[in-house]
């Protein structure tokens, strides 16, 4: 396994997963789709947010005129579906917690796609990490500090890194600055997939 990296606080294991075990992967999550399809979310202030949207586990993430917000069912009352047993895996093996994680959130990236930098704040127990997995094309992240003002520093992830958000990096602002469309073969029509696995009660 490849060493960590440690950028503004923030833990990035590259190569944490082998091509085939990231093709298996996004068979999966098409499986996935199927049973929850992605949507692009407005923000409460009614623009609307470039990455495409979806979820699994017991919670999904939503946003509309009613604000950010976790939502155990979809729009149509149905359930999410279930967190893919390699993402729970990887969480056991890199999450320090006992705890485990209740939403899976699944952005999809197009090109010209990014995503402000912002905090992971929706959840109610800050004590618990965000741990995230890139499939597809590269992306370059940005992290700062607890304030927007803080410096930042950024890192391009590759198709099978991991980051993850905990201790003091917790509620560090981060996002995507931009993706370098076509970089991957993985995705049939190229783009990005994030798996954020959450802690969210």
């Amino acid at each position: 396994m490849s060493e960590w990296l440690n950028i503004n606080g923030a833990r990035i294991l590259p190569d944490y997963l082998s091509r085939p075990e990231q093709e298996s992967l996004v068979e999966e999550l098409r499986e996935l789709a199927r049973i929850a399809p992605f949507r692009r979310l407005k923000t409460p202030s009614g623009k609307q947010m470039s990455v495409r949207t979806t979820a699994a586990g017991h919670f999904g993430w939503s946003s509309d005129a009613r604000g950010y917000r976790y939502d155990a069912k979809q729009s149509d009352g149905s359930n999410w579906p279930p967190i893919p047993t390699r993402l729970l895996d990887m969480w056991d093996e890199l999450a320090s917690t006992i705890r485990k994680p209740q939403s899976c959130l699944i952005n999809y990236y197009g090109e010209s796609t990014k995503m402000g930098m912002h905090q992971d704040k929706d959840e109610d127990d800050f004590t618990q990490p965000v741990l995230s997995l890139s499939l597809g094309d590269e992306a370059l992240f940005r992290v700062g500090g607890r304030k927007r003002s803080d410096k930042t520093a950024s890192v391009w992830l590759r198709s099978g890194d991991v980051a993850i958000l905990d201790g003091n990096a917790r509620m560090a602002y981060h996002g995507i600055e931009r993706t370098r469309f076509g970089s991957s073969r993985l995705l049939k029509d190229g783009g990005r997939l994030n798996l954020t696995l959450r802690v969210v009660t």
